[in-house]
């Protein structure tokens, strides 16, 4: 059985294994599997809204966007437009983050660029509900140096991973033409 359990992969193992461990909870002690069912729902209803937007967009994504137009805005040659977009969209972004990574990963193999999604991560710290409260502790000022620092920062940020996944993704091939 467990031979066959290991070609499913992690997500589908893990998933046996929970629902193993419920059925075994439910008979040890049930009021553990109550709470432990209530806060799973719970859960659930908090996560999947955000699941349905991300498939949404990536739905949406893949019918309205072609690779080429991925490439244009979001690619080598992308330039100021590319970069833009990033910062906008991750100051406009909200919602759980690790909801954000099947998108981007989406349109990385579409063809966006790493420092673009480096750029846009980094953006999501500036977050426009809470502008009013910096601005009524902090002042204007505040905001505003805070707000380019993090925007420059970003870029630089966005450029460095940039040279560092490529010096990595070109060591990776140059040793695997070695081993050939």
């Amino acid at each position: 059985m467990f031979r066959k359990l290991r070609g499913l992969g992690f997500g589908w193992n893990f998933l046996i294994f929970m629902v193993l461990a419920y059925f075994v909870t439910f008979f040890i002690n049930f009021q553990i599997f109550i709470e432990s069912l209530s806060f799973l729902i719970g859960l659930l209803k908090k996560v999947l809204p955000v699941f349905f937007a991300v498939f949404v967009l990536m739905v949406g994504v893949n019918y309205f966007i072609s690779p080429n137009k991925i490439a244009k805005y979001f690619g080598r040659k992308s330039g100021v437009v590319g970069w833009l977009v990033a910062i906008v969209g991750g100051i406009i972004s909200h919602g759980p983050i690790y909801m954000w990574y099947p998108f981007l990963a989406d349109l990385k193999e579409k063809g966006m660029r790493t420092g673009l999604i480096a750029t846009f991560l980094y953006n999501r710290a500036i977050k426009i509900p809470l502008i009013p409260f910096m601005i009524l502790y902090f002042s204007w000022k505040y905001f505003l140096i805070l707000a380019f620092v993090m925007i420059f920062a970003s870029v630089i940020n966005g450029l460095l991973v940039e040279i560092i996944v490529g010096k990595c993704s070109s060591e990776n091939k140059l040793v695997h033409k070695e081993k050939r």
